[in-house]
């Protein structure tokens, strides 16, 4: 049970995910263009600032209500669900995390407004889940400023036209242990240049670009945090963007719940709406079970996250079962609709291209095991 307050924050992101997006975004989809009118308007509701002090422009919520905008939002559609994860997970949070308290007034009154939004450069064309193995960008420390040398890949909301910082992370000790700093790259900087956007199966609606940066050279307080702590602070980083996931495959889970209960009274078979067959009911049945058990654990992990107790099998468990459920949802969902569920017009038909990328991004399902076995104790056997 929602307690009032977030149970009325529910409500306002589902109406407006229903009155405002839905209508629209199908064709944003289609064009593979970025909803610039739809972010401005998330950012007037406060959405980007939802975990955010109010000291630095945001509403003073926390993480769970940032997650319970995501579900709603990707019951609709996962392109602007992603869009506002990354801007807040990936792009502010670190810098509340972890700035110091000139960088956290500079960049988050306007990262919790949605006047810009951030971008995180972790993933490398050659890493994957290897981050710091795989990791080959450099940032020299030259006087009092930071030369950075390397390429980013896969990276979320880096080159729209509100775009403003990027935090890079990257190698800074270059003998001996491979020491891995963060570092804040404001958009525009020489040396710092944006590809064109990917050609994706899914999530077109939303913006995904390769960096690269050539003797792009930013102050040396630009440094985010510490020297050295860059790969603990993209752990943090992750664990807390996997509760986030999750509630994002749960709203596209629920999604495909949602557009089969309206077709199948509708589309009729032999004389009886399709849903007076038991092998649909069934089936829709077994959708509402997973979005259901997936919630369920999203909702555990936020729990533990909050109260400040240790999370991390529960994020990848959240995350494991979500995508999961997204993926098992969309193809039945798509099953369902028969030939109209192969069609772009229907959500169903994004919500099936949209799913496979949970399976991925911020931890592939692979790695959501390891993590579980581990925090069971079975990585020393």
């Amino acid at each position: 049970m929602l307690t009032d307050e977030y149970e009325e924050l529910r409500k306002t992101v589902e109406a407006f995910a229903r009155e405002v997006v839905a209508p629209v975004i199908g064709d944003f989809y289609e064009r593979e263009e970025f909803p610039y009118d739809i972010v401005r308007q998330m950012g007037a509701m406060g959405l980007f600032g939802l975990p955010i002090p109010e000291e630095y422009g945001g509403m003073g919520g926390d993480y769970f209500a940032l997650c319970l905008a995501l579900e709603e939002l990707a019951r609709v559609d996962s392109s602007v669900a992603i869009t506002l994860e990354a801007a807040v997970s990936l792009g502010a949070m670190p810098v509340y995390r972890f700035g110091s308290p000139e960088q956290r007034r500079t960049w988050l009154p306007k990262l919790a407004s949605g006047e810009m939004l951030g971008a995180f450069g972790l993933t490398e064309p050659g890493g994957g889940s290897d981050v710091p193995g795989g990791m080959r960008t450099t940032a020299v420390l030259d006087g009092d400023e930071w030369v950075i040398n390397g390429t980013k890949s896969f990276i979320t909301n880096s080159g729209t036209d509100i775009t403003g910082v990027v935090g890079v992370a990257a190698l800074t000790g270059l003998t001996g242990e491979r020491e891995i700093s963060t570092i804040l790259v404001p958009s525009g900087t020489p040396g710092f240049t944006v590809s064109k956007k990917y050609s994706k199966v899914g999530w077109n609606a939303s913006d995904t670009r390769e960096l690269s940066f050539t003797d792009c050279r930013v102050p040396a307080v630009n440094l985010l945090g510490e020297r050295g702590r860059g790969y603990a602070q993209f752990l943090r980083t992750l664990d807390e963007g996997r509760v986030a996931i999750a509630a994002l495959g749960v709203g596209l889970a629920q999604g495909c719940v949602d557009e089969c209960l309206k077709y199948v009274r509708d589309r009729k078979a032999f004389g009886h709406p399709i849903g007076h067959y038991q092998a649909i009911q069934f089936k829709i049945a077994d959708m509402e079970a997973r979005a259901h058990t997936a919630r369920l654990a999203y909702y555990h992990a936020a729990q533990k996250m909050l109260a400040g107790e240790p999370f991390k099998k529960e994020a990848a468990i959240a995350k494991l079962v979500s995508s999961n459920a997204a993926m098992d949802n969309s193809r039945d969902a798509t099953q369902v609709f028969g030939g109209y569920g192969f069609m772009n017009e229907f959500p169903v038909g994004r919500f099936y291209r949209d799913a496979k990328v949970l399976e991925i991004g911020e931890g592939t399902s692979e790695v959501q095991r390891m993590l579980i076995a581990r925090q069971l104790g079975l990585g020393d056997l």
